[in-house]
């Protein structure tokens, strides 16, 4: 309690510190191109430690003193050293000198070992700490924004690499040594102090820079981060249009900015520290040597301090809108009186197009307003801003003659209960989604709200009933079963105001007209504002409202306004009635009914018009589709999935060749990385060049002062020499591992993604595989690999050529000192080995756990409307909280381990100093060795002990590294069992359309006890309109899912032609149907690029434009101020629901299939678009085999064949005429259901 209240405290000082004027938006645009410049003080990066965080720091920075203080102790300790020898004429008395100087070292060694330990311990547990508290208050924060915020400034894919970004940057090493000695000898410590302007000069101008240079590779990280959301989010959409290339093309895009920013940001940083060593050397002065290793502290600060900006820009963004704002007035109850006067109005992101221009309508408490009108006229708005999703640019909301700003925000929206058009479901259990209607809902509560939803049949008939996860974005459900889920959580709120937009649109007959009862009957006593295009739903509504370009154009009671033969609202009847009895396609927005498992992201696709069956089968065959893919060994053991038990023997054994698997994979870069690592040996031979030449000096200091002089210009040259050797080598090294590992992380992300994309449908069904697991660990597991490629290889070529040369050293200047020191200097190899392997179990938990809190993030970001409404975000935020707790503590056990075994290596380091020297005493005393030799060794096995130290240091880096490249492998080991990048099988030279299923039986095998359909046999001739109707759940969708082989069958075969469609190449084979889908899904792009996605090749503009007019979209398309190049924003929201849905049907209608697969195409139609969109469909389907999914009778009379399908068995086939007379049949028992409702 005590973190969350400071938690709370410093988020509320940011806010009250942040300029109020931050609310005028700046456009994702000019948010890029400026995005080089931006990035925060140091001193941000650790502003939201609380006191026990305040407490580890103060103690992590006085042991940070302390453990730099070692090294220039250690070099006092030397100098002591150096005169015992070098003055101490008799060797009998050297033992005794020498010996008091090794004992302190051996204290030196202890107080190190401690001070480091607990210098690690507590950085690495304060980062830990502060990395979780600070991806709490970021979602917090997030959460907070007003809806605006969304719709123009960021999007899902953004957040979940920024949440990604602050685990990494907090992670990281927080403290480095800063210490010199000057004390002593002041004289020198001034001239050596002259060197360091240049070094503070050099360090700013690489800091500058490297914050430009990471901020850029961030930017396109979140680009990247963008694709793979939007690509998950709409799996089923691009499989079924076969887009899979155009994701990975403009991931690609996106990697290729960030690999040449990460090239770039190497350069800089060996130019960096080049320059560091030049001075060093130049000086050669011991003092500065640490002033050099903060070298890389400041290159990783400088990336934090770039990446950290949008994260802290948005902390501190005060949000317009603002959930979290306690102020503002809280009744005993309302009553519910809404009044919207004289409003202006337009959305955010489209400034220049005006909703509403001086808008009013009058709803008095109790009752029951409906909105109806055209596609785009404003109906939803009034909803979106009764529930204060935005606020007028002029006039009020007023509740209780109220306005509504004036109420407390989180208290009015609880009054108010919204059930939307598309239902959006968390990836959680039904029950849990059903909770978010109300804090601390009972069982029973739960249970008599799914009942007058009536969703308790379908839910009882789940193996898990109210305990059944319901995938992402509820895709473990059909529509209608999301749709009463959504209903039931708002009958949970019970509110006082009820807002329906479209809420039975997804319902089949039976179920619309019973759920619609229940509707009724909670309506009582509350207001309730109803949004419809099905005009059947509203004509007991109180007042009807007709809308039109954003004016009320007609209002009345239905009978009212029936009495007016030329008004608007009796068109809209006499349109929706011609479409009832002519057969057509109905308006209503459909259920899609399987048990589990629908394409429910398929958006629309259709086939052009313009052109003939024969000349669109000649463009499919004349295309050439490649599509490459890692096809490796199939281990079914694909990131933690794989049930298996086989399988996990192979992932061990690649776990064993994970560093051998890298390097081949980098075998493309062969070039860069001798090059590099010839210039990592060059810079690590200078070392232990100036080591033999420094000990050769020391020998100087007690000759003559004329020899002295005479020395010391030789030596200062050949120094200065070692400075530009090094000024040049350490840039070249850097730069060409920065080519190379830049590279293998650009492939291994590329090859991921594209491995994924390419995975069978049900993968992603998997709880492991949510959206937010996929895109953190894209981000993760990539950005770990770098531990063992880049700079982390590049010292590891420099510190094992240094311990090879230091060794070389010391045994040639003495094999018996060499020998004892060697024996020693194990200890320290031991050492990092038991380090790497006590915490290289922690990574892998700790990973998935954080995959775990970013599904939640993503899930909620992406449904932040609901979120909103339902006044969830603190929910969101706890369960957040909860998911991040586990990795904490295992990062911190991690800490630890890694504080206790740096410790042991800086004990093992002086303690080997120690013995050293005791021992060469001990020889010189007996006349095998020279002082000279002495030194040799000591630098020589000294160097080498430090290499292999440095080594150790890497260990959790590698092994992190190791597990994020076990993930990789894992991942692209696995086969993907229907892979569309796959180029074998059939092709046919002439689609006739012929399709046949064969004793078909199916269960998803995300719920294997389930069984969807049973023994299903279908015939369907070519050319001919097939209509699949039934109650929801009755596996009318999972036919068009098998079709398009998004699953296969468990048993039974589905032909095509006669050919049995596993024989098929897949991606021909989704190539040859088309799908309109009931929730149209569209890309965060244009209009004109969502609509081009439809035509693999590139689409012509008189295409896109013919395609829009077909569908009925091109009028309201030109009537926007930016026309078709409109940003439709994160999956179409800134379209009203018809809007989106002709886009998607004009997408549909350029890619000109064979097969027609119609799932309530026109379902988010107004009733006059609705006529002629669906006489565009007639005419398209003409000549082409047609399967239409219905639930609206009226819309499939004209079907050759209609098959009522129940509980997965076939239950009746014929023509409407047959069937509606067959007394006592299923259809003709659905046909009346129909009629009724429609009364």
């Amino acid at each position: 309690m005590a973190e969350e209240s400071a938690t709370d405290n410093m988020e509320n000082k940011v806010l009250e510190s942040s300029d109020g004027s931050n609310s005028a938006r700046v456009s994702n645009k000019k948010e890029k191109q400026k995005g080089d410049a931006y990035e925060v003080p140091y001193y941000k990066l650790l502003s939201f430690a609380d006191p026990i965080d305040h407490a580890l720091m103060v103690i992590g920075m006085i042991t940070a003193v302390g453990s730099g203080i070692c090294f220039p102790l250690m070099a006092v300790l030397f100098g002591e050293l150096v005169d015992s020898f070098g003055m101490t004429v008799d060797s009998e008395k050297i033992v005794g000198e020498v010996s008091k100087v090794a004992l302190k070292f051996i204290y030196l060694a202890l107080g190190s070992g401690l001070a480091t330990f607990t210098q690690v311990a507590c950085w690495t547990v304060t980062g830990e700490r502060q990395a979780a508290r600070i991806r709490c208050l970021y979602l917090k924060t997030v959460l907070r924004q007003d809806i605006g915020f969304f719709d123009q400034e960021t999007d899902t894919g953004v957040i979940i690499e920024s949440l990604s970004v602050i685990l990494l940057l907090f992670k990281m090493p927080s403290a480095k040594r800063y210490f010199f000695k000057t004390g002593l000898w002041w004289r020198l410590s001034l001239v050596l102090l002259s060197s360091i302007p240049p070094l503070v000069i050099s360090s700013a101008v690489m800091t500058i820079l490297l914050a430009k240079l990471a901020s850029r590779a961030q930017t396109a990280y979140s680009e990247a981060a963008t694709v793979v959301e939007q690509t998950i989010s709409s799996i089923r959409a691009v499989a079924s249009y076969t887009g899979e290339g155009r994701a990975i093309s403009e991931y690609q895009s996106s990697l290729n900015k960030a690999y040449h920013s990460g090239v770039q940001e190497g350069l800089a940083s060996g130019l960096g520290f080049g320059v560091f060593m030049f001075v060093f050397y130049t000086s050669y002065a011991l003092a500065i040597c640490s002033l050099g290793f903060a070298s890389p502290c400041l290159c990783a600060f400088a990336a934090g301090k770039a990446a950290a900006f949008k994260m802290f820009q948005t902390i501190n963004r005060k949000p317009v809108i603002d959930p979290y704002d306690m102020k503002g007035q809280k009744l005993l109850d309302i009553s519910g009186d809404i009044e919207l006067r004289d409003i202006h109005f337009c959305y955010p992101s489209r400034p220049q197009e005006r909703i509403f221009d001086g808008f009013s309508v009058s709803i008095p408490k109790g009752t029951t307003t409906a909105l109806v009108g055209r596609s785009g006229s404003g109906k939803s708005t009034v909803i979106s801003l009764i529930v204060r999703f935005y606020d007028p640019q002029a006039g009020e909301v007023l509740i209780d003659g109220l306005n509504i700003k004036e109420f407390q925000l989180r208290w009015i929206r609880g009054k108010i209960g919204l059930v939307s058009q598309e239902p959006v479901l968390f990836g959680s259990t039904i029950k849990n989604n059903i909770a978010y209607g109300k804090d601390d809902a009972t069982l029973e509560e739960i249970k008599a709200a799914v009942q007058l939803a009536n969703a308790s049949k379908f839910i009882d008939q789940l193996p898990q009933g109210l305990d059944t996860r319901v995938g992402d974005h509820g895709s473990q459900l059909s529509g209608g079963q999301k749709q009463r889920i959504a209903i039931a959580r708002a009958i949970l709120k019970d509110p006082k105001i009820l807002l329906l937009d479209e809420a039975t649109s997804a319902l089949d007959a039976e179920s619309e007209r019973i759920v619609q009862e229940t509707l009724d009957s909670v309506m009582i006593n509350r207001t309730t504002v109803i949004v419809a295009h099905r005009l059947s739903t509203v004509k007991n509504a109180d007042t009807i409202a007709v809308l039109q370009e954003g004016k009320i154009i007609e209002k009345g009671s239905h009978l009212e306004l029936m009495r007016n033969k030329e008004g608007a609202y009796v068109q809209l009847i006499q349109l929706q009635e011609l479409s009832k009895y002519s057969g057509e396609q109905d308006s209503d927005e459909l259920d899609r009914e399987e048990i589990i498992m629908n394409p429910e992201d398929q958006s629309n696709q259709l086939i052009s018009v313009t052109r003939s069956a024969s000349k669109c089968l000649s463009r499919i065959e004349n295309n050439s589709h490649h599509s490459s893919s890692i096809s490796v060994s199939a281990a079914e053991k694909a990131v933690g999935e794989c049930h298996d038990p086989n399988s996990t023997v192979v992932l061990r054994k690649d776990k064993d060749n994970t560093f051998c698997r890298l390097a081949l994979m980098n075998k493309p870069e062969i070039p860069e990385l001798l090059l590099g690592c010839i210039a990592a040996i060059v810079n690590a031979l200078i070392l232990p060049i100036f080591g033999v030449l420094l000990s050769n000096v020391i020998k100087t200091f007690y000759e003559p002062a004329h020899e002295l002089r005479k020395h010391s210009r030789f030596w200062s040259l050949i120094f200065v020499g070692l400075g530009l050797a090094s000024l040049l080598a350490t840039p070249l090294r850097t730069f060409f591992f920065a080519v190379a590992g830049c590279k293998l992380i650009k492939r291994i992300r590329l090859m991921c993604f594209e491995k994924i994309v390419y995975m069978e449908v049900s993968w992603f069904d998997r709880t492991e595989n949510s959206i937010g697991a996929i895109s953190s660990r894209l981000s993760t597991d990539a950005a770990s690999v770098r531990g063992m490629v880049g700079e982390s290889l590049a010292l590891l070529v420099q510190n094992t050529s240094t311990a090879i040369a230091g060794l070389v050293i010391g045994l040639e200047a003495s094999w018996q000192l060499a020998l004892i020191m060697i024996v020693m200097v194990p200890l320290i190899g031991l050492n990092g080995y038991l380090h790497m392997k006590y915490i290289s179990g922690f990574g892998v938990d700790a990973k998935k756990l954080y995959e775990d809190a970013s599904q939640v993030a993503s899930e909620a970001v992406g449904s932040i409307r609901t979120v909103a409404s339902f006044s969830a975000e603190e929910k969101v935020v706890q369960l957040y909280k909860r998911k991040c707790e586990d990795p904490v503590k295992a990062g911190i056990k991690e800490g630890l381990l890694s504080g206790a075994g740096f410790g042991f290596s800086m004990f093992c380091l002086y303690s080997v100093y120690a013995t050293s020297f005791y021992a060469g005493a001990r020889l010189i005393e007996s006349g095998k060795v020279t002082f000279a030799e002495v030194f040799r060794v000591f630098y020589g096995l000294s160097l080498t002990a430090t290499a292999i130290s440095q080594s150790g240091g890497l260990a959790p880096n590698s092994t992190k590294a190791k597990t994020g490249a076990s993930s990789i492998f894992a991942l692209l080991d696995r086969k993907s069992k229907i892979d569309s990048s796959d180029n074998s099988g059939m092709t046919l030279d002439n689609v006739k359309g012929n399709i046949e299923f064969q004793h078909v039986s199916f269960n998803y095998p995300s719920r294997p006890e389930a069984q969807v359909l049973k023994d299903l046999c279908l015939s369907i001739s070519s050319g001919e309109t097939v209509a699949l109707v039934g109650e929801s759940g009755s596996g009318k969708s999972t036919v068009i899912s098998l079709l398009q082989r998004f699953y296969d069958p468990v048993s039974g075969l589905i032909t095509l032609d006669g050919i049995e469609t596993q024989k098929l190449k897949v991606k021909w084979l989704r190539e040859q149907m088309g799908l309109v889908s009931q929730e149209p899904i569209l890309f965060n792009d244009t209009i004109r690029d969502n609509i081009a996605y439809g035509k693999e090749t590139d689409a012509t503009e008189a295409e896109i434009v013919a395609a829009a007019e077909l569908a009925n979209a091109h009028n309201f398309i030109s009537g926007l101020q930016q026309g078709y190049d409109t940003l439709v924003g994160e999956r179409g929201t800134q379209l009203s629901g018809g809007q989106k849905q002709r886009v998607a049907i004009a997408r549909a209608i350029v890619k000109c299939p064979k097969i027609l697969l119609l799932d309530e195409a026109t379902s988010a139609l107004d009733s006059e678009s609705e006529k002629v969109v669906q006489d565009a469909l007639d005419r398209v389907r003409s000549g082409r085999t047609t399967i239409v999914v219905a639930h609206r009778l009226s819309t499939i009379k004209g079907a050759d064949v209609i098959v009522v399908i129940k509980d997965g068995v076939i239950m009746e086939k014929g023509n409407h005429e047959t069937l509606v007379n067959r007394q006592d049949g299923v259809y003709a028992s659905l046909s009346s259901n129909s009629a009724t409702t429609m009364k």
